[in-house]
């Protein structure tokens, strides 16, 4: 069976290559020819990305001088960075050819048995600050076969605009499963019929992404993998690692992380990123697919919630595998420090879960 999945793939993020190459993977398991689709939007390439999201940074958007300091310090490490994971996006996914725009979309798309919206935040507002109808797949004709799965919307929180959005495409499509429990409960309120499923990079097992990796790290070290603007986390992590006796790393695609604790790794290959959590004494993170990797990966870590209304991810899947105490409520308490994870309690949830997800995956396959 063709396969074709639109997902959050370009973004300069881990999280979105990385869960596009286990969405293609878990396809592939089930014998289908995957490919990703290559919509890569004109307002999000990597020399006009900080452009686009410049345009809802009120603070740094208020006048002309304070613009052209934005732009100054985030444009060129946006371009080396985007040059990095446009190659990595070459070497390790199937791409489609490439599409611009909603309307590129429906006029070039080409025939496939499934059309799948796959994982990541697809369902939520994106770098201009609206939602993008073509992740509802509303490219595609009415009558072919569309497919949810592990798609994430960010929060539930919607104006009456943007909820008759949701329902109005949603319904649409043949069969639905989401990331997170929130999400089957919301849309249960809107009459829409939701099962729940792992983030496909859980539904890898940690050996198989293993075979990603780049040579070992020397020595063991605290890592932090950051994702949103909280000063707390690296000032905890600093802490924690010094608790530890340990060096503090960080790893992040954002260049201007160097002026934030750690020791920066910037923008390496997906291997030496894999490798970095697998080895790392603990994570501390606030990413959902940094959460993600260190629990495939049988990583201590320390979740810190973000401080924005994008938190509900994190908290399903460590509700799901009993993780919650991971996350640190308060921000002079250490007590993580000597508490490490039984991960054959978790990995025994983790394979259970998986097995469900892939029965949800080739029951849509075969209807």
């Amino acid at each position: 069976m063709k396969v074709q999945v639109i997902t959050r793939h370009t973004p300069i993020n881990y999280g979105s290559l990385l869960q596009s190459i286990a969405t293609q993977k878990i396809f592939e398991a089930c014998d289908c020819e995957c490919q990703i689709i290559d919509y890569f939007r004109t307002d999000e390439e990597y020399g006009e990305i900080e452009k686009t999201i410049l345009r809802n940074k009120k603070s740094w958007n208020s006048n002309p001088l304070k613009r052209g300091i934005y732009l100054a310090l985030r444009v060129p490490a946006s371009i080396h960075a985007g040059k990095k994971f446009r190659a990595m996006q070459y070497k390790y996914l199937h791409l489609t050819q490439r599409y611009s725009s909603n309307q590129e979309l429906r006029d070039k798309i080409e025939d496939a048995d499934y059309y799948v919206t796959g994982s990541d935040q697809v369902w939520g507002k994106i770098a201009c600050g609206e939602y993008d109808s073509s992740y509802f797949l509303d490219f595609v004709k009415d009558d072919s076969k569309k497919i949810s799965f592990a798609s994430s919307m960010g929060h539930a929180t919607k104006t009456p605009e943007e909820e008759k959005l949701f329902v109005d495409s949603i319904r649409k499509y043949h069969h639905v499963a989401v990331r997170e429990d929130s999400v089957v409960e919301y849309f249960k309120g809107l009459g829409i019929e939701a099962e729940q499923v792992l983030d496909p990079t859980l539904m890898i097992d940690g050996d198989e992404w293993r075979k990603y990796e780049a040579k070992k790290p020397n020595g063991k070290y605290v890592l932090i993998y950051q994702i949103h603007n909280d000063k707390k986390l690296g000032k905890y992590a600093k802490e924690y690692a010094k608790k530890k006796g340990l060096p503090l790393v960080r790893v992040s695609q954002n260049f201007h992380q160097i002026l934030r604790e750690g020791n920066l790794r910037y923008v390496p290959d997906v291997s030496e990123f894999l490798s970095l959590i697998d080895n790392a004494d603990t994570l501390v993170t606030d990413s959902f697919h940094g959460t993600a990797f260190a629990i495939n990966l049988n990583t201590d870590f320390v979740e810190i919630l973000p401080n924005t209304n994008t938190g509900s991810r994190n908290q399903s899947i460590l509700r799901l595998l009993g993780l919650t105490d991971r996350i640190v409520q308060d921000m002079n308490d250490y007590s993580l420090l000597d508490k490490k994870i039984d991960y054959s309690v978790v990995n025994e949830k983790l394979n259970c879960e998986r097995e469900k997800s892939f029965d949800v995956l080739k029951k849509f396959l075969e209807k």
